[in-house]
């Protein structure tokens, strides 16, 4: 029996009522922000994407022929937390990630594809539509 601080015994709905209000708190972790976009062109992000090859390994709603499967699918890709699993989902992470993938997971099967700030920018905005 489950005592209470005055050495009398608790009901034991009670307590697994109370049990089941804490573990409900605990799983009520908010998620961090929506990432924010206030840069670039989605629509040139969009022929970006198929232009760097992008879809060679990833499913990428809205991109023709873009139907990999060696990478993870980008769809919703602007409603998800994290970035590889490591960063933050942001622009500036993810601009990062584009543009030098090895220095943010060395060994990644990520390539490096020589993209440049402007593109980046350009596919950052495309990827934060998909949500």
């Amino acid at each position: 029996m489950n005592w209470n601080a005055l050495g009398r015994p608790r009901p034991p709905l009670l307590v697994a009522v109370a049990a089941v209000a804490v573990l409900a708190a605990c799983a009520r972790v908010p998620p961090p922000p929506p990432p924010e976009v206030r840069e670039g062109y989605p629509e040139r992000g969009a022929r970006l994407i198929q232009q760097y090859g992008c879809g060679g390994c990833h499913t990428v709603p809205g991109v023709d022929r873009a139907d990999g499967l060696v990478g993870p699918p980008l769809t919703r890709f602007g409603a998800r937390s994290y970035i590889a699993g490591e960063l933050p989902n942001n622009a500036e992470n993810l601009r990062r990630w584009i543009q030098d993938p090895q220095s943010v997971e060395p060994g990644t099967a990520m390539p490096d594809l020589g993209v440049d700030e402007a593109d980046a920018r350009d596919i950052v905005a495309y990827l934060f539509t998909l949500e």
